[in-house]
């Protein structure tokens, strides 16, 4: 059966994750405020959106905006059941930056002007620019060579998280991609469901091979199943 993936993401479509994770061979969940449940889903992904609040690792206000606290108490916790049992998370843009925070880690609230240039087009679109992927990681061994990926960020992972190493550099310093020493766990800072299916961009990284790389995870996890009968893959 299809390993059943839990998405969280912000109260709008959430179409193309749905799609990527579908392509993947898995059966997606997608949720706005899921129940922090566990024992339905084979993985977790934490999709993109607006910022975590400041308060959550500690800072004051510096620059955040479009923030929503009961996500991010929501996302917090989901990140803890799913570690706690031991199951894949992605983290993509915003759900990387929330599991550098579950693990007591911080963020720049606003990136620089010289540097946000370089990651966000304000509301224009998806800018390309090159990454580096650090030797021995996973994301290394599926873009094996430097490439371009897409960017809408003006946050950014500062201090990181209890095990988390990075996995991909901008040129520019910033951490686009991160895994975790021991646990099943991988972020990147770019959008993949946004480089795949009908919005692949043949310049840039293709983002199914993430996708995969985490279905094949979540199958090895041989967590529990649903039917596809016995769930809805939108909101109520």
């Amino acid at each position: 059966m299809q390993p059943l993936i839990l998405l969280s993401g912000a109260n709008q479509s959430r179409a193309n994750y749905e799609a990527a994770v579908t392509a993947a061979g898995g059966l997606p969940h997608s949720r706005y405020l899921p129940e922090p449940e566990v024992q339905n889903f084979a993985g977790l992904i934490l999709c993109g959106g607006g910022d975590l609040d400041h308060a959550c690792f500690g800072q004051p206000d510096q620059g955040s905006r479009d923030v929503d606290r009961r996500r991010d108490e929501v996302e917090l916790a989901l990140v803890a059941r799913f570690l706690e049992a031991n199951r894949p998370i992605l983290g993509i843009c915003r759900g990387m930056q929330v599991l550098n925070v579950a693990l007591g880690g911080d963020l720049i609230q606003d990136l620089p002007a010289p540097l946000r240039a370089g990651h966000t087009s304000d509301g224009q679109g998806d800018l390309l620019h090159p990454v580096i992927f650090s030797p021995g990681t996973v994301l290394a061994q599926l873009y094996p060579r430097p490439c371009l990926v897409n960017s809408a960020h003006h946050q950014a992972v500062s201090r990181l998280g209890r095990g988390l190493r990075p996995a991909a550099l901008s040129e520019d310093g910033c951490v686009e991609g991160l895994v975790h020493a021991s646990l099943p766990l991988w972020g990147v800072q770019w959008h993949p469901e946004r480089l795949c299916l009908a919005h692949a961009r043949p310049e840039a990284a293709d983002g199914m091979r993430l996708f995969r790389f985490f279905l094949a995870a979540c199958r090895r996890g041989a967590g529990p199943r649903t039917a596809a009968a016995q769930i809805h893959t939108k909101d109520r």
